[in-house]
């Protein structure tokens, strides 16, 4: 008797000690996004209102309309990102954490330039009020993605698919614009990221219970980069395929 008490114990004692383990990751997780989001929304900031935005944007006229258009950095700013994102995603098991950690904040700190033509193009109090529900809806399906007992790991080949199918709708809406198809890409990009917000949660979940008491300190710390950044990525996305609905465009009322 004495043994079995013993051993449920000591049972106790670990499943507290890999609970809290499991809090401090995900904490580390949300801090490493937090950050990030951060420096793109310093550095957006800096690239609309400082002089910086002549190094990425002029003025272009077109008739009697004068609009902005990206510079050749410009255009480098806009599509480094995917850069990076290669960069890490390929490197996985060649990057260590230092260096992963700086090319995540690099990163994040190139979406600014990125994302600095939509606060150019809605209304800074439009943008403010989008970024707030983005960041509700977007805690309400992590929190959900956490602590609910249904496997969501099934929904994956289907969220990859729609990723897919919502990538090539973009393209194909890149070249021939219609206003019909940008809707419907927007709803469905609002859909599918906010069921990735909640899955990738729970994945990272799951991931840590499988791999905390395996990797050692410097992989898992990595691991939690490339956590980190699917968290972004999703919240960015999220952001502004919900602009669409929820921006008013410069020049509009608010």
């Amino acid at each position: 008797m004495a043994f079995h008490s013993d051993f449920e114990t000591t049972r106790g004692q670990s499943a507290v000690a890999f609970d809290a383990g499991l809090r401090a990751y995900m904490l580390r997780v949300y801090n490493w996004m937090a950050l990030a989001l951060a420096l793109t929304g310093v550095t957006a900031y800096a690239v609309v209102h400082t002089s910086l935005r002549a190094l990425f944007f002029h003025v272009v006229q077109r008739g009697d309309v004068f609009t902005l258009a990206p510079t050749g950095l410009g255009m480098l700013g806009i599509f480094a990102p995917l850069a990076f994102v290669l960069v890490l995603s390929f490197g996985v098991n060649r990057l260590s954490r230092s260096t992963a950690q700086l090319l995540f904040l690099l990163f994040s700190a190139v979406m600014g330039i990125s994302m600095a033509s939509l606060l150019m193009a809605y209304t800074g109090a439009s943008v403010v009020r989008t970024f707030f529900i983005t960041a509700s809806l977007y805690g309400v399906m992590s929190l959900w993605g956490y602590v609910t007992n249904r496997s969501l790991m099934g929904f994956g080949s289907f969220l990859t698919m729609g990723l897919v199918g919502l990538v090539i709708a973009s393209l194909i809406n890149m070249f021939l614009p219609a206003h019909g198809l940008t809707v419907l890409i927007s709803f469905v990009g609002v859909l599918l990221f906010t069921g990735l917000t909640a899955y990738d949660t729970q994945r990272i979940k799951f991931s840590y219970q499988q791999y905390a008491t395996v990797l050692p300190a410097e992989e898992l710390g990595k691991m939690g980069v490339y956590d980190a950044l699917s968290m972004y990525l999703n919240f960015v996305n999220l952001f502004q395929f919900l602009l669409q609905f929820t921006g008013t465009r410069s020049g509009g009322r608010d």
